[in-house]
């Protein structure tokens, strides 16, 4: 699944990827694309178990694959 965050102000970026998060079965993968890096929801993803990979994009924003473990 494949969520788009871009144009949000925070907290809605956050809210809407931990309530998509939280409907995914172990092993499944959600990709966010944000506007900036989402340093609070790092913390979040780590308390939580979630593995999470980030890659800069062409048009600045980031796009982050969060794994539910």
């Amino acid at each position: 699944m494949i969520l788009d965050n871009r144009g949000l102000e925070p907290p809605q970026p956050m809210m809407r990827t931990l309530a998509a998060l939280a409907k995914l079965n172990p092993g499944e993968t959600l990709t966010i694309i944000n506007d900036r890096r989402p340093m609070f929801l790092y913390e979040q993803l780590d308390e939580l178990g979630y593995r999470h990979e980030t890659t800069a994009r062409e048009d600045g924003s980031f796009e982050i694959r969060i794994t539910k473990g």
